[in-house]
């Protein structure tokens, strides 16, 4: 995790001596870089799940040193990536990774599901929140609730951001998806954001130690914007 954005990146491997993948760059690599000499493995991909540049400041390097084929979504504009759509795979060794297409948080958005045991959200689905929103706010809903809250909830979830959760912590304990899916209602109490009047539909805690909040603005717009925007 960098220290400043707190974004992840990850290695997966298949086994010691066998296949791995990266999953994002937006953090020191020397300890996946380390990772890479202690397991043996072969890395074959840099997967990307969206193009901000806390999640792929990186990528050259890691290209550079591995010859990686870089995987992202076509609307993220990488330099050099190979487009991969919704539920289309990548298998490589004995990893087997299911594209899942997010959007909302970017129009891209990808999330991958490996070997039916873990999904990597990017900055989708964090524990206890999700991602902000400018235009993208149907989307993002709709990638968290039709999309990665049909998953099994036992998967493992690694976000962009922070520490892992799980499909079900998220389902039972995350305040947006408790008001999307009906069992919490949602806020009424008045709200400014930066200077706009809006209603606070929900709050949640974000992954840097402050707040998130959805928010409805007097138009009927709905956002998921950051805690300090808002005056309540």
């Amino acid at each position: 995790m960098d220290p400043r954005w707190l974004s992840n990146a990850y290695l997966v491997a298949d086994r010691a001596g066998g296949t791995a993948v990266f999953v994002d760059s937006g953090a020191p690599v020397e300890p996946l870089l380390a990772a890479v000499d202690r397991l043996e493995v072969h890395v074959t991909h840099l997967l990307t799940t969206h193009g901000h540049q806390d999640h792929v400041a990186n990528h050259e390097l890691l290209e550079d040193r591995f010859g990686l084929r870089v995987i992202a979504a076509a609307d993220e504009s990488i330099e050099g990536a190979e487009p991969l759509g919704h539920g289309e795979m990548v298998e490589t060794g004995d990893l087997r990774i299911e594209a899942l297409r997010t959007p909302g948080h970017t129009l891209g958005m990808l999330a991958y599901v490996v070997n039916g045991e873990y999904v990597f959200t990017g900055d989708t689905l964090f524990a206890g929140s999700v991602g902000g929103t400018q235009d993208g706010f149907d989307d993002l809903r709709r990638s968290i609730m039709d999309v990665l809250m049909g998953l099994p909830h036992e998967l493992g979830v690694y976000p962009g951001h922070s520490e892992e959760t799980t499909i079900g912590r998220e389902w039972d304990e995350n305040p947006f998806i408790r008001v999307w899916r009906g069992a919490d209602p949602e806020g009424t109490e008045r709200c400014h954001v930066e200077g706009a009047e809006a209603t606070l539909v929900a709050w949640g805690h974000d992954y840097d130690g402050g707040g998130k909040a959805w928010v409805r603005y007097r138009d009927g717009r709905d956002a998921i914007v950051a805690g300090s925007r808002v005056s309540r």
